[in-house]
This record gives structure tokens, C-alpha cells and sequence, in this order.
């Protein structure tokens, strides 16, 4: 049923690792947030097909990584147009899209720009432009990176996303990660944190035209609620859902989260 793949496509500004599973007629592309700096989707086809096989029989679902190296000052702009590529690539005229974090960012330009590939929008855990409480907490990552403290990055990412119930059980999982999963450069991290500090559709919003989802939590310490509400009230047609008592990292927690999206995009 999952029909699960790992891929990788040959772009002209370079090689995306993406992954391909379920079956469904409609086609949904999810683009993750600024952790594929530190490591791809390659080899992940089977977790990630687990992990969200609810989707797998009304879906075709495509979740595609920023190509392997990154232009230095590359923008969120740039890397929304290595996404039309790579659909342009593989023949996807019109998808619904799933943006989370940095995904949303790299989203919102693919709908402004390329409005047509784009059928619905869901945002999650997003913003349109920079507020002092990312900028401070992709200072703190940048700085980390610097020092190769790469268990750092994924302690103060947990402590930032989880309830305090989920924090039990990450704290566990990401000292672990921290240990073992080490990335041999920080360098793909580093222009990709940079890129969402600068990142500013603000203005622009008002030029989405397919039906869109904002999704936030209302305890977001790394883009903040605020930032969806914000977005939700420039979109023309648009719904906005926060959830009570989560923040970044509800996309794992909210049991209802996976059949909100797909209730959308159906």
C-alpha cells in the first residue's frame, strides 16, 4: 500500500533527494522545515511512508529536501524555484502543498509565484516575515553550528517544540540523536537557518489565490502563533486553526493534525 521510494533528481543548480509513496489520484508534496539542512530525506522513504500512511490512499505523497549544496546567501525565494524545477521535473502541473517551518516559507513563494502549480495551500508553524524571537533562536542555532554542537541543536530545538509530556520522552531520543547523528558539514544548515531570518512575504500575501490552511500553536517559542494568526488575516481564502497548549512540534503531537490536512486537501 505505501509503495515506498527513495529518489533523487538531477536538477540544472543540482541534485534533490526526495521520496515518493502511497497511491492516491491526488498529489500532495510536503516540504520540511530547516532540519534538512542538517540531513536529507535520503534513505527515509520507508519511515516517512510509516509515519504518515494515513495519507497513503488518498495520496500520492512527495516530500522533497533542498538540493544537496546550497549557493551561499541562497534565499527562500531561490529555493521555492528548485521546487517548481523539480515538479516541472517530474510532471506535477498542480499539487496540493504542505509546507512546515522553513517549508512553509519555501510555499508561500511557490504560491505566489507559480500560483498555477498550486491547487491548496497548507502552512504550518510558519511566518511571512522575521520577528526578534526567531531571529534570536536562529542566532542561538547559527552560533551552535559554529561550535559543531550539534547535540545543542537538537536539545534546544526539543526544548523549544514539545509539551512538557513530549519533553520526557524527546530529551531521551534527541541526546541520542545528538550522539550518533552527527552531519559531516554544518555548512548546508548554516545558509538554510539564514535564509529564514531573512525571509519576508509579508507584503505579498494579498497575491495567494488558492484556498488555504494556517495551522500554529498557540505556545510556538521558535516562529510563534503570532506569526500564523498574521499571515491567516492577509491570505484572502484563507482558514486559520491554533491549537491550545502546543507549539512547534505539534505536527507530532496533535493526534487530529494528519486528518485536518488531509481533510483540506481533499
Amino acid at each position: 500500500m505505501l509503495q515506498a521510494k527513495n529518489c533523487t533528481l538531477n536538477l540544472p543548480t543540482g541534485t534533490v533527494d526526495y521520496i515518493r509513496f502511497g497511491s492516491g489520484q491526488k498529489t500532495l508534496v510536503m516540504i520540511p522545515g530547516v532540519g534538512d539542512g542538517l540531513k536529507t530525506v535520503k534513505g527515509m522513504a520507508l519511515p516517512f511512508a510509516f509515519l504518515y500512511r494515513s495519507l497513503a490512499k488518498k495520496f500520492t505523497v512527495y516530500v522533497f529536501s533542498r538540493r544537496r549544496i546550497l549557493s551561499p546567501d541562497m534565499t527562500t525565494r531561490d529555493m521555492a524555484e528548485d521546487l517548481n524545477s523539480a515538479l516541472d521535473a517530474l510532471g506535477l502541473s498542480r499539487v496540493s502543498l504542505v509546507g512546515v517551518s522553513q517549508g512553509g516559507m519555501i510555499s508561500q513563494w511557490l504560491a505566489i509565484d507559480h500560483p498555477e502549480k498550486v491547487e491548496k495551500l497548507v502552512l504550518t508553524l510558519t511566518l511571512s516575515r522575521p520577528n526578534d524571537v526567531v531571529k534570536d533562536v536562529i542566532d542561538r542555532w547559527i552560533r551552535m553550528s559554529d561550535h559543531n554542537d550539534y547535540k545543542g541543536i537538537m536539545l534546544d530545538t526539543a526544548e523549544r517544540s514539545y509539551s512538557e509530556k513530549r519533553l520526557k520522552q524527546a530529551r531521551a531520543e534527541y541526546r541520542l540523536l545528538g550522539s550518533i547523528g552527527k552531519p559531516k558539514s554544518f555548512e548546508r544548515f548554516r545558509i538554510q537557518a539564514a535564509s529564514c531570518a531573512a525571509h519576508d512575504t509579508y507584503d505579498m500575501l494579498d497575491r495567494i489565490s488558492c484556498p488555504t490552511l494556517v495551522i500554529g500553536g498557540k505556545d510556538d517559542k521558535i516562529v510563534t502563533g503570532q506569526a500564523s494568526e498574521e499571515m491567516a488575516e492577509r491570505i484572502p481564502d484563507c482558514r486559520l486553526y491554533m491549537y491550545d497548549g502546543l507549539g512547534h512540534g505539534l505536527y507530532e503531537e496533535a493526534p487530529d493534525f494528519l486528518k485536518r490536512v488531509s481533510e483540506f486537501c481533499e
